[in-house]
C-alpha cells in the first residue's frame, strides 16, 4: 500500500508594520540595548496597534499571503487549525474567524493552545488528518499577539516578545517528502514557572485581579531557560538519531525564537553550524507560535526540494516538541 504523507506545499506570513526597537524600550523600562541584546539576540519586534484588532488579523493576513502565492481556492480548504494562546476571544475560536474572512466557508476550524510549542502541535495534527485520506487541503497557521497580553514595566518579559503569525498549507503526497516524524512532549509541572495568573475558570477578571496586574505573562526567566535548553535539544537529538540526520544531511534546524542562547544550545546538540539555523529573532522577537512558521515564510525562497528541516520548540505548559519534515517543493 502506498504511503500517504503531508507535505507543505505553500507558506504565508505577517508581521505588524509597527518596529518596537530596544532603543524605545529604554524609554519604558529600565534596561539597554546591549543588556537585551546580549541575553536574547533581539534589536526589535513587530506590534500590532490599533483599536479591535486581535490576532486575527495576523492570521488572516498570513493565509491570504499564502493562498494568493499557491493560488489556492479558499472553498477547497477541508481544515484550518490557528495555533495561539492569545485567541481573540474565549470563543468562538478564532479560527472559526480566520476560515469565515479567508473564504474558507467549507472547512471546519479549531485552536490550539501549546503557546511556543503550538506549531508543531498543530502541525502534527493536522498532517494526520492529511496522512488518515480524510482531509485534502489543511491549513495551519501559528500566530500570537502577545503585546495584548504583555506588561511594559516588566523589563523581564516584555523584551522579549513581538506579535507575528505565519502559516503554511498541508497537502497529500505519495512522493518521500512531507512530515516524516515528529516527538511531542508536555509536563503540568512547568505551570509555576511560566503562565498568566488570572483571566480564565480559576480567576476569573475582577477589579481586584486587574489591580494586581494578573493579566500579563509572569515568567521565572532562569528556571525556563534551564528546561528549554534541556528538553528542546533533547527531543531535537530524539528525532535526529531516530532518523539518521546529522550535521551532514540536515540542511535547516528550524528552533523557536526564544532566545538565542538556547537556539545555540540546540544547533549545538545536533551538530549543526549557525550557517544552517535559520534566525530571525533580531527583527521579530518571541512571537510564541509564530516563531516557525515565520521563520519557513523568511527562508522559503533558499528551501529546495528534499531539503531536510528538524523543527524544535518550547513552552508555557511546560509543553515542547521536535519534527523531521523533507521539502516537498523548490521555491521561486
Amino acid at each position: 500500500m502506498t504511503q500517504i504523507r503531508a507535505a507543505i506545499t505553500g507558506v504565508g506570513g505577517y508581521v505588524p508594520d509597527y518596529v518596537l526597537t530596544n532603543q524605545e524600550l529604554e524609554t519604558m523600562v529600565e534596561t539597554s540595548d546591549e543588556w537585551i541584546t546580549s541575553r536574547t539576540g533581539i534589536k526589535e519586534r513587530r506590534i500590532l496597534k490599533g483599536e479591535n484588532q486581535g490576532v486575527s488579523v495576523l492570521g488572516i493576513a498570513a493565509v491570504k499571503d499564502m493562498l494568493a502565492k499557491t493560488k489556492t481556492d479558499p472553498k477547497e480548504i477541508d481544515l484550518l487549525i490557528f495555533a495561539t494562546v492569545t485567541a481573540d476571544m474565549t470563543f468562538p475560536a478564532t479560527a472559526n474567524i480566520v476560515a469565515t474572512a479567508v473564504g474558507a466557508t467549507n472547512a471546519f476550524s479549531f485552536d490550539m493552545a501549546a503557546a511556543c510549542s503550538g506549531f508543531i502541535y498543530a502541525l502534527a495534527t493536522g498532517a494526520s488528518f492529511v496522512q488518515s485520506g480524510m482531509y485534502k487541503k489543511v491549513v495551519v497557521i501559528g500566530g500570537d499577539k502577545m503585546s495584548a497580553i504583555m506588561d511594559y514595566t516588566d523589563r523581564t518579559t516584555c523584551i522579549i516578545f513581538g506579535d507575528g503569525a505565519g502559516c503554511v498549507l498541508l497537502e497529500p503526497t505519495t512522493e518521500n517528502v512531507g512530515v516524516i516524524d515528529s516527538v511531542l512532549k508536555s509536563d503540568g509541572a512547568g505551570e509555576q514557572y511560566l503562565h498568566m495568573k488570572a483571566g480564565g475558570s480559576r480567576f476569573p477578571a475582577s477589579h481586584e485581579s486587574i489591580d494586581k496586574r494578573m493579566h500579563f505573562v509572569y515568567q521565572e526567566g532562569s528556571a525556563v531557560f534551564k528546561f528549554a535548553v534541556t528538553n528542546m535539544a533533547d527531543v531535537a537529538g530524539q528525532i535526529a538519531q531516530r532518523n539518521n540526520l546529522n550535521a551532514d544531511n540536515i540542511s535547516w534546524l528550524v528552533p523557536h525564537q526564544a532566545n538565542k542562547r538556547i537556539i545555540d544550545a540546540t544547533a549545538q546538540r545536533v551538530g549543526i553550524t549557525e550557517n544552517k539555523v535559520m534566525m530571525n529573532i533580531e527583527r521579530y522577537g518571541n512571537t510564541t507560535a509564530g516563531t516557525i512558521p515565520l521563520l519557513l515564510w523568511d527562508y522559503e525562497k533558499q528551501l529546495k526540494k528534499g531539503d531536510n528541516l528538524l523543527l524544535a520548540a518550547f513552552g508555557g505548559g511546560f509543553t515542547w516538541g521536535a519534527m523531521y519534515i523533507k521539502w516537498a517543493y523548490d521555491s521561486k
